[in-house]
């Protein structure tokens, strides 16, 4: 297929959380996550208009805000906080009335933005609380220093205005921005008996530097009418609006909260790139240390062996991931495709709890033993494909693992038999795992539901087994595979993620599932 290079580059990069689990479960990048609030934060450079002349001052504003919402859903910003740092120059006015304490209400006007359309709200009546002005004998051993960030150590002061603000709410779906934008500044300053100053206030105008322009806060916002639907993209320059919505730019639990900026640079990178050379290669691949965490969950489920007398429970398993080891973001073939690692962990070694089998030796004498799966070898892989041209965003996860099964414990009619310390399969044998789900609506397997995994293993002949005589044909017989073929199915239930970056979460710590059969 053809398509340009540039406008597909433009498309916001799917972040989804990949993951990994072996033998019994997977864990797929989900292009749907769980919708949850997240603290939003941005500094910026002011210039604010004193008296004596134009003031710089460092900016910090933070709020709690959602990550995505529906269209006509009021969106409450929560915890919101605007710290002003001002530098000593800027307090001149202040101390040559003989203040010695000053407080400040802040009044910021917020840019709300989606597609072509925007709206001013203002964010007013933040009150910040009285601080004390620095004095002359404090400023002597710092000095005011250059560039942003002055605090009370360089002669300035920061003041932290709080307070409640109003709802937002966006009628149109598409990729959403909450920006700063103007600032005004209301100072109350006092003697140093508590009395107000003459004159008792200041009130000052300020605006962002003119290459300061960055949002507070991104939020993908999806039509109302249809709460699963994708939300659409806004097309760029020339570009087909009846194209299929492009992946919606949602965070990865753990991602870095600057990562969306720096996949910006990194898009426009390759855009200036493509100016100068043959496009080439379409695919954009992420650096790790901007999308990879670590997280927890549990496993269990049953193998149904041919030869087995039923099946066999395995797990609860417990699963420590490293997520999004590589993330490639494919904008002109409309995927994506993700790779992380897990290890199995029970009491310090790499396997899964031990379980009872039972099986028929010689074809019909009832024989039980103690079986280990232990991973043998690098990190199991979890590789995960997405399309993300089409409204559910299908998604295929396939699980690698190299395992060894030992066994021990072993009776034959129920008379102990010595196998000795290592019975077990002649070589390591590859577990493969798959899982399919989509993300609009939710369906099958999604990283942040967890939900049931299947696939096929080959199990090879035994050796090591017997002390004084040689028992691995009888356990070849009774548990190895036919020939080459692959049939020992498995099917396990994983539980809800537990992502590092989020130890309160109702998913942490990770909850053990309930098998299905």
């Amino acid at each position: 297929m053809t398509l340009d290079a540039r406008a597909a580059a433009r498309r916001p990069l799917h972040l989804a959380v990949g993951g990994a689990l072996v033998v019994a479960t997977a864990l797929i990048p989900s292009a749907e996550s769980v919708a949850a609030d997240q603290t939003a934060e941005v500094t910026i450079a002011y210039t604010c208009q004193f008296p004596s002349g134009a003031e710089k001052a460092d900016v910090a504003v933070r709020a709690l805000l959602p990550a995505s919402a529906r269209t006509g859903e009021e969106i409450r910003p929560g915890d919101v906080s605007v710290e002003v740092a001002l530098r000593r120059s800027a307090l001149t006015q202040f101390t040559a009335v003989e203040a010695a304490t000053m407080s400040a209400v802040a009044e910021l006007t917020v840019r709300n933005t989606v597609g072509e359309h925007t709206a001013d709200a203002s964010w007013r009546r933040l009150e910040a609380p009285e601080v004390t002005l620095p004095t002359e004998d404090e400023d002597e051993g710092g000095g005011e220093g250059e560039g942003g960030g002055q605090g009370r150590g360089q002669g300035g002061v920061v003041l932290a205005a709080t307070g409640d603000v109003p709802t937002v709410t966006f009628g149109t779906p598409g990729h959403a921005t909450i920006a700063p934008a103007g600032l005004g500044l209301t100072f109350a300053s006092f003697t140093r008996d508590g009395a107000p100053t003459s004159p008792p206030g200041l009130t000052v105008a300020c605006e962002p530097d003119a290459d300061e322009e960055r949002p507070l806060a991104r939020i993908t916002v999806r039509d109302g009418a249809g709460p699963t639907a994708p939300a659409p993209e806004d097309p760029a320059p020339g570009e087909d609006p009846a194209e299929p919505p492009a992946t919606p730019a949602r965070p990865a639990p753990g991602l870095d909260p600057d990562a969306h900026r720096k996949i910006d640079d990194l898009t426009e990178a390759r855009l200036e790139a493509l100016d100068d050379e043959d496009p080439g290669s379409c695919p954009i691949e992420i650096p790790p240390e901007w999308v990879m965490t670590t997280a927890e969950t549990y496993a269990a489920g049953y193998a149904n062996a041919v030869k087995l007398d039923g099946a066999v429970a395995l797990g609860p398993a417990f699963m420590k991931v490293v997520l999004n080891k590589r993330y490639i973001n494919d904008s002109c073939a409309s995927t994506v495709d993700v790779t992380s690692e897990v290890e199995f962990e029970h009491e310090g070694k790499r396997q899964l709890p031990p379980t009872k089998a039972t099986f028929l030796s010689y074809g019909f004498m009832p024989t039980t033993a103690t079986m280990v799966l232990e991973q043998v070898g690098p990190p199991a892989v979890v590789q995960t494909h997405t399309v993300t041209n089409t409204p559910t965003y299908p998604e295929e996860s396939t699980v690698t693992a190299q395992l060894s099964m030992r066994l021990y414990d072993v009776e034959v009619n129920g008379v102990p038999l010595d196998v000795g310390p290592d019975c077990r399969t002649e070589r390591p044998f590859e577990q493969v795992l798959k899982g399919y789900g989509q993300s609009y609506p939710p369906a099958g397997y999604l990283v942040a539901y967890g939900g049931n995994l299947t696939g096929h293993a080959h199990i090879p002949p035994f050796k090591g087994c017997g002390v004084g005589e040689n028992l691995d044909p009888l356990f070849t017989s009774a548990i190895s595979s036919v020939g080459k073929k692959a049939d020992n199915y498995t099917k396990m239930t994983q539980a809800p993620l537990c992502v590092a970056t989020n130890p309160d979460g109702p998913d942490c710590p990770p909850k053990v599932p309930d098998p299905e059969r």
